[in-house]
């Protein structure tokens, strides 16, 4: 986990910049955390760490350290033993969509939709009352297009129950239409 300025895709200082090049290069996968959208995480991971400054990268939850530490451990070759690396595409995205039982890629998260479609299908999702988890496909550019042809599906939003596409907008209008997104939802179809 990396706790940045900004985001991997807009870095919003030179060292989370310089970090995230380095993360990538070395193919670690990770997850970050923009200290901007967050003020009181972001003074209260400073006392929690006893680290005054940012970035600051963890592994299993342990402080790794800073810029200056991952660029040491990447030289001596250690940063690859500590850190997961990224899996082949194929491996990555049925991961992903195994992630939750019910797993929705669209443009946005569960907070706030980036595009008409995406808004749609999130408010018929909530209003089933059923758990679900989102990817937002405009983080990730390699998921983005991957996605497309691992599901033969060109679109977005797509919807995934079980790690099997359920399909788009128009199959879940469909599916509600017809009483029958509550089972599917639910694996029952």
């Amino acid at each position: 986990m990396l706790f940045m300025k900004g985001t991997p895709q807009e870095p919003r200082c030179g060292f989370s910049k310089q970090i995230v090049e380095l993360l990538n290069e070395h193919k670690i996968v990770f997850s970050s955390f923009d200290i901007f959208s967050d003020e009181e995480i972001r003074q209260g991971l400073k006392t929690y760490s006893s680290w005054p400054t940012y970035p600051q990268f963890y592994v299993s939850g342990e402080l790794i350290g800073g810029l200056d530490i991952v660029k040491e451990l990447a030289q001596s070759g250690e940063l690859e033993k500590i850190c997961p690396k990224a899996k082949n595409l194929d491996d990555r995205l049925k991961m992903l969509t195994h992630k939750a039982t019910v797993m929705l890629f669209l443009k946005g998260n569960k907070q706030m939709a980036k595009c008409g479609f995406s808004r749609q299908i999130l408010e018929i999702l909530n209003s089933t009352g059923i758990d679900f988890e989102t990817f937002d496909i405009l983080e990730d550019e390699e998921v983005r297009q991957g996605l497309k042809s691992y599901s033969n599906w060109p679109t977005y939003p797509q919807l995934y129950v079980k790690g099997e596409l359920v399909g788009g907008l128009d199959i879940v209008k469909e599916l509600k239409e017809c009483g029958e997104l509550s089972n599917v939802l639910k694996g029952e179809n």
